[in-house]
């Protein structure tokens, strides 16, 4: 069995947009100028935010939850799902957050996916510029099948 698996992140993608309370004000400006991208894909994010973007810009975003209400959770299932494939976080790294494991939980399970993620508004100008955002991209991930069947393997040899 494969060591890893080919997922493919659409041309179309869906883009999940984040932000902390201190950054929300930075996101929608930051979608207002990239609207005509943005346009082109499927738009999603945490309570507040999605709302406020939507409200300002005029683009339609799918509402989830927000952040301390379960919002990161439910976009981290999203990505397992193989839903969301695209990440705009922009985070607040001189504020505490409430649901900081959570967020931490989101950019785990992002890493584990390879999922493309910003955290700021200079990777957000990179990626959505990069000659990628207009195809399909293909990337290997880890086969976790075969990971989770290597572990038990292991430990049944430490038991015998």
């Amino acid at each position: 069995m494969n060591e890893y698996i080919t997922f493919t992140i659409p041309k179309q993608k869906t883009i999940a947009l984040i932000a902390h309370d201190g950054k929300k004000q930075e996101l929608i400006e930051w979608c207002d100028t990239n609207r005509d991208v943005l346009s082109k894909h499927f738009l999603c994010g945490t309570g507040t935010t999605a709302r406020l973007i939507a409200e300002k810009t005029g683009l339609p975003v799918k509402a989830y939850n927000s952040g301390p209400l379960g919002g990161d959770q439910q976009i981290g299932a999203k990505i397992v799902e193989g839903t969301i494939n695209f990440i705009v976080f922009f985070s607040d790294p001189l504020a505490a957050q409430p649901h900081d494991p959570d967020v931490k939980a989101l950019l785990r399970i992002a890493q584990v996916y390879d999922i493309p993620i910003a955290n700021n508004k200079a990777t957000a100008d990179f990626m959505i510029n990069s000659a990628l955002m207009e195809k399909e991209y293909e990337h290997a991930v880890i086969n976790f099948n075969k990971n989770i069947r290597d572990r038990v393997e292991n430990k049944k040899q430490f038991i015998k």
